[in-house]
Order: C-alpha cells, then sequence, then structure tokens
C-alpha cells in the first residue's frame, strides 16, 4: 500500500477564531468552507506545501469532533494519508490485523471516499485514509 501524508485534522471551538491564526497571523492561503454533514462538521482546508491543515468545526453537538473536544479540548484530531485503491488499503489492513474503525469507506471532503483506523492501533493516533474523488467521466 503507498500512501502518502494528505493533511492534518485539527479540531477547533470555532473556525472564524482559528482564521484569525492560520490566515491573519500566519498569512497562509485559506480554502472555502465545505459542510460535511455526514460527520456534522464544517471544514476549511489551509494550504501548507503539498500536504494541508484541516480546520473542523462542529455543526452538532454529536459529532465526532464535538465530543473530541469535549474530551481532549482543541487541538490535533487525526492525520491523514492518502491512497490510490481505499478499499484495497482496507483489505490489506484488515488482513494483518489492524482494527479499523471503518472497514468500508464513506463520503468526506470534497466527494473523497474515506476510512479511519482506530488509534488503537496506530499507537495512539487516529489515522485517516482518504481516496480522492475519481474523475468524472
Amino acid at each position: 500500500m503507498k500512501a502518502v501524508l494528505d493533511h492534518i485534522g485539527i479540531a477547533v471551538r470555532d473556525l472564524d477564531d482559528a482564521l484569525e491564526f492560520y490566515r491573519d497571523a500566519l498569512g497562509l492561503e485559506i480554502g472555502e468552507t465545505e459542510e460535511v454533514p455526514s460527520q456534522q462538521v464544517r471544514a476549511r482546508f489551509v494550504s501548507v506545501g503539498e500536504a494541508s491543515l484541516e480546520l473542523l468545526e462542529a455543526t452538532g453537538e454529536h459529532s465526532p469532533i464535538a465530543r473530541s473536544i469535549q474530551r481532549r479540548g482543541p487541538g490535533v484530531h487525526h492525520l491523514t494519508l492518502r491512497v490510490d485503491d481505499i478499499v484495497e488499503a482496507l483489505a490489506q489492513l484488515e488482513a494483518r490485523g489492524v482494527r479499523l474503525v471503518d472497514r468500508v469507506p464513506r463520503e468526506g471532503a470534497g466527494g473523497s471516499l474515506v476510512a479511519f483506523i482506530h488509534p488503537s492501533s496506530a499507537h495512539g493516533v487516529l489515522v485517516e485514509l482518504k481516496q480522492d474523488r475519481p474523475p468524472s467521466g
């Protein structure tokens, strides 16, 4: 399985407040706001070279981001590795005994497919696998 760093997810209480630091203080380029209803989250990607930061604000109290902030406060939530074939990657991981949060990919930001690896298998880190949206065609 070949994978590259795609982005690092950062849980924030308020996107506008976070933008004051990432956009205004650091001068980073900020993407458009995207709602991901399936995850009850609002996301903004921040360009930092070949990878990016994903600022995540909960839009509902049962959102994974809301629960994460309640337990640990704002901060790094996950790291995302981009793969060419997420279904194949999940099958390989499962065959190797890796504990998965998602055995089947689901829709993520930008129409991508995503699935999470349980932190217990990744030394305490929540790892997201991402496959970009296939070209329409």
